[in-house]
């Protein structure tokens, strides 16, 4: 039986990706803006992203950017998208994001992961095959200082902990949400499971593990005797709204084509994979419901297609790409928030029963009206207006239409 929330969760992932040539301190205002406006129009999250090489993904502090958009918003809430945790000593990762939990008053949360961008884990000398035992171990302790459940000792050939203990506990109960990146392995999904966290899939839907990736969170998770729920599982996808596909399709085909990683390449060949490499034309990708591209009902569709495909999900969130102007960008958010988001957040359903009620029972629910219009003019002693005169007239031939035809 496929899984569905109460209210499914939306919000975008911020890597941020912008193409390089561009001013830095413009696109970091830009990303700003972009996050007060969806809080605005009520979007759940913003998960942003740490990266320190190759000049496209430019937010080296997560934390940092968090703080500052968290005094200039008022209920959205904010995830690392996410913390390299090799990167850092795992103590001061907990210790930093539970004072922000309490800055924010609950709306933070840590997404980390092993480090995606090879570049980045050079500079540091960390090998790559290294990453994702480290983060294990990381997160290990990380999960350890959360819950508060003893004091940590804990010895690695990278860090180390002596009876480690967080000064605060988080402001959020019983501790700020975690959750662990997962793209084409099992590793962060089964990460996920082992120590009983929400699990964020940041390479989107278009792959062959996409189906089995809960499976292998919950087969982690029964392992390790923890509790996982699918409402804790966030997936990326390209979003574009428009008004019609068509639109939708014209508003971001030619910054597809001059993404990050590809279209701003000194060298091409060297450029790298490239933004979701290998999903095909814009066009494909909508029709296979990969990205979500198009109208508002194209769009719900393609959600639809994604949560049967995974078995449900407890959130999506879109890919911060600019491939569209910042006008046709912020339309689409919008077009989202009103047209998309309400239909899987349980909004639309009380609202089309009470019109639906009304226009059935009509007759009996406003048949009173136009009496009552008549009895204040005659208790007043004033004439009634034409109007009112005019409404009674028709009333009175609609009556007697109806008499006549209920005889005949």
């Amino acid at each position: 039986m496929t899984y569905r929330p109460k209210r499914m969760k939306f919000g975008i992932f911020l890597a941020p990706f912008h193409r390089v040539g561009e001013n830095p301190t413009l696109a970091l205002k830009r990303d700003m803006k972009l996050i007060e406006y969806l809080d605005e129009l009520g979007y759940d999250e913003a998960w942003i992203g740490e990266h320190h090489s190759f000049g496209r993904e430019i937010i080296a502090d997560p934390v940092v950017f968090m703080a500052a958009a968290a005094e200039r918003t008022r209920r959205i809430k904010f995830g690392t998208g996410v913390l390299s945790l090799p990167y850092h000593h795992p103590l001061m990762v907990a210790d930093r994001l539970v004072q922000l939990d309490h800055m924010t008053e609950g709306r933070v949360i840590l997404g980390c992961g092993p480090g995606a961008l090879a570049s980045d884990a050079h500079m540091m000398g960390i090998p790559p095959t290294e990453q994702r035992r480290r983060m294990a171990e990381s997160l290990e302790a990380i999960m350890k200082l959360l819950r508060r459940e003893e004091l940590v000792t804990m010895k690695t050939d990278w860090f180390e902990l002596r009876d480690a203990q967080l000064q605060l506990a988080s402001w959020s109960d019983p501790h700020l949400p975690v959750y662990v990146a997962a793209s084409f392995t099992p590793a962060g999904p089964m990460a996920a499971g082992k120590y009983g966290t929400g699990l964020l899939s940041v390479a989107g839907v278009d792959n062959t593990s996409f189906e089995r990736t809960w499976g292998w969170a919950e087969e982690a998770a029964t392992e390790s005797g923890r509790l996982i729920s699918r409402e804790q599982w966030k997936v990326v996808v390209p979003i574009h709204v428009a008004e019609t596909r068509k639109q939708a399709l014209a508003e971001i085909e030619e910054g597809y084509k001059i993404r990050a990683y590809t279209g701003d390449a000194k060298n091409p060949a060297a450029a790298g994979p490239g933004l979701f490499a290998g999903a095909g034309s814009l066009e494909n990708q909508a029709e296979r419901s990969t990205a979500l591209i198009g109208s508002p009902d194209d769009v719900a569709k393609s959600i639809e297609i994604i949560i049967e495909r995974s078995g449900g999900i407890g959130g999506i969130l879109g890919l911060a790409h600019e491939w569209a102007s910042t006008e046709a960008t912020y339309r689409s958010f919008e077009l989202f928030a009103r047209h998309v988001a309400p239909r899987f957040q349980n909004q639309l359903g009380p609202i089309y029963q009470s019109r639906d009620w009304v226009e059935e029972h009509m007759r009996e629910v406003f048949g009173g009206t136009l009496p009552a219009m008549v009895k204040a003019f005659t208790d007043a002693g004033k004439e009634l207006p034409a109007s009112i005169v005019q409404q009674q007239k028709e009333r009175e031939e609609r009556r007697q239409a109806r008499a006549m035809k209920k005889e005949a």
